[in-house]
């Protein structure tokens, strides 16, 4: 017998799906499938057809059931199983054409510029000479102080007393945070002492000009909060910034921002602001992250045709390498358009091969999975592929803490998450493919052998415009396990992403 006639459809109230419970609107009316176990030995037999008998026969079963005790508690362990597809080669459109154009994009945009490992921020981890090249620079900027070389002038009964100097909340050889900022500058300068004083003295000059200290306590306005923003980390520490140029196709927001010398001017005195109080939430203790992950999102990107665009970056740029050195673990440019790589081959020769290896590109089809190389799933923002939600927004069964896992659903295979259940609880999951174009279901199969398999989600066929992500939570009352299967019938890679999470009953 076919299993669609030996699938019974329960719609008690008890049966009802839960809020979280995502399904097609023609399946509105179900809720939960319950399928029968297949017999082998002999002939099927359609089964119940009401909750009614489906009671008895759970009280019929539950003598045998093994009763779960709070010493027996454990947390679910979850298996990943790949087989081949059984869905027909019919979603998506993978014309010839796009697999050429995905092929060009490949050839266009350099992935990576050369391999960047960070130096340690850990003074012992420094060798020999770095560390005369650090004490030598200590010596001078003691000096210096005692000189009031800085630039502060004194009052007349601090004239023989040492200057003081704070710089992103450091004072300068107060405590050994002092260290890790001289040693930026020495970088910057490839450890040439002299020049790095230099750099130094023109840095806390320029700052004093710029009143960086009252422009921290300033109450700025502006509209740039999708423009500018940090969110998470990476897997190693470091905080990661947003910046999504695309957002300035909006002509009022450009106009708002760019349209004359004084709207350029506060732009970047708000992003000087926002840099400067990131900044401060670094540590610059011995081994502390003190970098940032700056990730440059080029949809939509005016291009190189807006000059009020191109003027305000480039003061930027310029500023923020005169006065902030060292300070950007890595520079991620995601979504990036074919144009980009002229600007690219203008700017390419200019730049260091340090500044070179610190850059990593990725076309549009490249991006989520290249931003999981460096920063996990749970911590990437939906938008960019991963299960973060807005801060602003309200996500009440995950933080970003709740880790997320990642699988490669090859073209033409079936993968299938097993998330096997010891207890009695109520199970919450979020999964996504990246671009979708995949069929999903979910269901619970218990222990039992005689136990009928639920069905929480009928088999449904995810296309591009879908919702990104899909959270869905069942009810375990029995010993059982969870089984979450995608099937890619398309001919290209897929990134499923998922995390769960478990409460007792």
């Amino acid at each position: 017998m076919a299993e669609e006639a030996i699938t019974t459809i329960l719609s008690t109230p008890e049966n009802q799906p839960s809020p979280g419970l995502t399904t097609d609107p023609e399946e509105s009316k179900s809720t939960q499938e319950v399928v029968a176990p297949k017999e082998t030995e002999t002939p099927a037999k359609d089964p119940p057809e009401t909750a009614e008998t489906t009671s008895k026969l759970e009280e019929e079963t539950a003598a045998v059931k093994p009763e779960v005790t709070p010493a027996e508690h454990q947390s679910p362990t979850v298996t990943e199983t790949e087989t081949a597809s059984t869905e027909k080669k019919e979603l998506g459109d993978e014309t010839p054409q796009k697999e050429e154009a995905g092929e060009e994009e490949k050839k266009r945009i350099p992935q990576n510029l050369g391999s960047f490992k960070e130096e340690s921020s850990k003074l012992s981890d420094l060798s020999d000479s770095e560390k005369r090249s650090l004490d030598e620079l200590k010596h001078l900027v003691r000096d210096a102080l005692e000189n009031h070389q800085f630039g502060s002038i004194p009052k007349p009964e601090d004239a023989n007393t040492p200057e003081e100097v704070t710089i992103w909340g450091v004072p300068l050889l107060k405590d050994d945070r002092s260290d890790v900022v001289l040693l930026k500058f020495l970088r910057a300068r490839d450890f040439k002492v002299k020049d790095s004083l230099a750099m130094l003295k023109n840095t806390i000059k320029w700052r004093r000009e710029f009143k960086i200290d009252e422009l921290l306590e300033e109450d700025l306005v502006d509209d740039l909060d999708k423009v500018v923003f940090m969110h998470g980390h990476d897997r190693e520490g470091h905080p990661v910034c947003y910046n999504v140029y695309g957002e300035f196709q909006n002509k009022e927001l450009y106009n708002k921002t760019f349209s004359d010398e004084e709207k350029r001017k506060h732009f970047l005195r708000t992003r000087i602001q926002f840099l400067e109080r990131s900044i401060r939430k670094l540590d610059f203790n011995s081994g502390g992250v003190s970098t940032i992950f700056q990730i440059n999102d080029m949809k939509n990107s005016p291009g190189l045709g807006k000059k009020e665009l191109r003027s305000a970056t480039k003061q930027a740029v310029e500023l923020l390498q005169d006065n902030y050195p060292e300070f950007v673990f890595k520079q991620a440019f995601i979504n990036v358009p074919w144009w980009y790589l002229v600007f690219y081959t203008v700017i390419g020769p200019f730049m260091t091969p340090r500044s070179k290896s610190k850059l990593v590109f990725a076309g549009p089809s490249k991006s989520a999975e290249t931003l999981f190389k460096y920063i996990s799933p749970e911590q990437v923002p939906v938008q960019y592929g991963g299960l973060s939600v807005d801060p602003c927004d309200c996500n009440p069964d995950f933080s970003l803490d709740d880790p997320a896992s990642e699988v490669t659903v090859k073209p033409g295979t079936k993968q299938t998450v097993e998330i096997i259940i010891y207890e009695k609880c109520e199970i919450v999951w979020e999964i996504r493919v990246i671009g979708w174009e995949v069929s999903y279901k979910a269901e619970f199969v218990p222990e039992e052998k005689d136990a009928y398999t639920v069905v929480v989600q009928k088999p449904r066929k995810m296309k591009p415009a879908d919702e990104p992500v899909l959270t869905q939570n069942f009810k375990v009352n029995e010993l059982g396990k969870v089984l979450l299967t995608v099937d890619n019938p398309t001919s290209k890679k897929k990134k499923l992403v998922y995390r769960f999470n478990v409460k007792p009953l």
